[in-house]
């Protein structure tokens, strides 16, 4: 069995006028992520993670920000395409771990849906995935609540 270890990581600029969502859920708070897609960092960090796994690229190679066709994009279903081209190479997930850094708004209520929403798109057991919420004591573009940050780490098997 061949097994290969992948990290992401993406940041968002935090801005008024968008809906939040991270881990594939909407957040209530009164700003959200700035990007081309929906933005959701937690989910694009897991993409590159599994594409670097499988030594694929990253999200900007197969969902490039110049592509209309990705304008506003829902990350579910840049998650879910990545997962099946990952499997065309015979690639399965182990697990994945992914720690998310925000100042605000408090992410720890959220995570069981997170947790839930990933599973269903993954195909896999809610054991499988780890997300923890951190804030970097009001230091630094998080801390000082202007964006979010995310990074994940992938175990992929193949027989």
């Amino acid at each position: 069995m061949k097994i290969k270890v992948g990290f992401g990581y993406d940041v968002h600029r935090l801005v008024e006028g968008r809906e939040l969502w991270i881990g594939g859920i909407q957040l209530e708070y009164y700003k959200g992520l700035e990007g081309h897609s929906d933005a959701d960092v937690l989910i694009h960090s897991i993409c590159d993670a599994l594409l670097g796994a499988a030594n694929m690229g990253d999200i900007g190679v197969h969902f490039p920000d110049t592509s209309d066709s990705f304008k506003n994009i829902d990350s579910k279903i840049l998650l879910a395409d990545t997962h099946a081209l990952i499997r065309t190479k015979g690639f399965e997930i182990g697990n994945i771990d992914v720690t998310v850094s925000a100042q605000q708004p408090k992410l720890s209520p959220y995570i069981p849906l997170m947790r839930k929403t990933l599973a269903s798109i993954l195909q896999l057991d809610e054991e499988d995935i780890s997300i923890k919420a951190t804030t970097t004591e009001k230091l630094g573009f998080v801390g000082r609540q202007e964006g979010i940050a995310s990074q994940a780490v992938v175990l992929l098997t193949k027989a």
